[in-house]
């Protein structure tokens, strides 16, 4: 299976896959269907890909106009194979990559319209990273949230200004989908 992307500035073009197995790309049918969920929320928008693996959301993101992308990995393979990937794309220049701790990251990080979070799977890091991006309120109004995970993953429950939007399957895999309501509706959906 070649990853690729799917649209944009840089359609079509194939991207370096991790020789590490432990490393889990997003099918492009799963990739495809996030797509389909944000496409009208990713062009000029500031976006974190969190976990980044090989980096195939955020240079997605990037090929679909997204004003900068922001890639985070602890493992430097990982970071050599987002720059590569940057690198093939020719989309160098809208993206930052930081090697280092995710759940760190959050802490000071900036803030966002898009975020993705796709964790190695049972590492028992979505649950931690979902919390603290809420915790420190690292969307901007109206940002989201897509988490992926496996379809039997249970995510732990968010309060406004942050609202679960929807879940979706895909075969084994589930994305969920959280929205940052503005400051007004969040205080109505809390009934203030």
């Amino acid at each position: 299976m070649h990853m690729r992307v799917i649209s944009g500035t840089a359609r079509g073009r194939k991207l370096l896959e991790p020789a590490d197995r432990s490393v889990r790309p997003t099918t492009d049918m799963v990739k495809e269907a996030i797509f389909n969920i944000v496409q009208f929320d990713v062009e000029g928008r500031q976006v974190l890909d969190l976990f980044a693996g090989t980096g195939q959301l955020g240079v997605e993101a990037a090929s679909r106009g997204a004003a900068h992308v922001t890639f985070v990995d602890a493992e430097q393979a990982s970071v050599r194979l987002v720059l590569e990937n940057l690198r093939r794309t020719g989309l160098e220049e809208a993206a930052s990559v930081v090697r280092g701790d995710a759940l760190s990251f959050l802490e000071h990080g900036g803030k966002y319209d898009l975020v993705f979070l796709d964790p190695p799977y049972d590492a028992g890091l979505l649950e931690k990273a979902l919390e603290k991006a809420i915790a420190f309120d690292i969307l901007k109004d109206n940002g989201i949230i897509v988490c992926e995970s496996r379809i039997e993953q249970e995510l732990p429950p968010v309060a406004p200004p942050y609202v679960l939007r929807r879940a979706y399957r895909y075969g084994k895999i589930k994305l969920t989908v959280y929205d940052r309501l503005p400051a007004e509706q969040g205080k109505e959906a809390q009934g203030l």
